[in-house]
């Protein structure tokens, strides 16, 4: 489904400035955070967090915090892990975990640890 699409099928009013912050969500394989894509919009801080917060309302966009004390956004899909690396704060999806998890509402999973890149510099 395109982004036009979804937000419409949402009701959402379609601007400008979500086509592009969706757009980029869409085209990005890892959750992100505002940091990781302020230079890339043009938007504040305040806007970018007010669009990604109706987003989350509308169950367009998942979020969590990370270890580093920044909030990662991605497009709302099927339901899989993220891997923090503790070290280097790296970040990456798990997509093909096996939990049997029926009866339950799981909104995250998140697992902490040390990335194959951090280990093999030890």
């Amino acid at each position: 489904m395109s982004i036009k699409q979804l937000i419409k099928n949402k009701n959402i009013k379609l601007t400008t400035a979500r086509i592009a912050l969706l757009d980029i969500f869409e085209n990005t394989k890892k959750p992100i955070s505002y940091e990781d894509i302020k230079n890339s919009l043009s938007m504040d801080k305040a806007t970018f967090y007010r669009n990604v917060t109706k987003f989350q309302e509308e169950g367009i966009l998942n979020s969590f915090e990370s270890n580093d004390k920044k909030r990662y956004f991605e497009i709302h899909r099927k339901l899989h892990g993220h891997f923090v690396c503790v070290q280097c704060n790296a970040l990456e999806c798990i997509d093909d975990m096996e939990l049997n998890l029926d009866g339950y509402e799981v909104n995250n999973i998140i697992i902490n640890g040390i990335c194959k890149e951090c280990l093999s510099k030890s």
